[in-house]
């Protein structure tokens, strides 16, 4: 798995109305701030694309430095995940 890392910063804008008094990044910001690390790092653009799986397993908090680890199974899917230290946050297979 290639690994890339990730930091989502203390004053993100999503942070503001998300569940004021104990922040926790929205699933959606998740989602989109890995999948653009990935295409930057495989240097190319986001295309439409299909998520077959996708679990949200612990929440991740404000100023969080995450691992996503990702690879192109034989199939042609991207699998990948999101990890808060040893803490599994996100699991997922995307077709491209």
């Amino acid at each position: 798995m290639t690994t890339i890392t990730l930091n989502i910063p203390f004053d993100h804008p999503a942070f503001a109305g998300h569940f004021p008094g104990m922040p926790i990044t929205p699933g959606v910001v998740l989602l989109d701030l890995a999948m653009l690390a990935i295409a930057q790092h495989r240097q190319r653009e986001i295309q439409p694309c299909k998520i077959r799986t996708l679990k949200f397993l612990s929440p991740v908090l404000p100023d969080t430095h995450l691992r996503v680890q990702y690879e192109i199974t034989s199939n042609g899917s991207l699998q990948f995940e999101i990890r808060n230290g040893t803490q599994l946050a996100v699991t997922g297979v995307i077709d491209e």
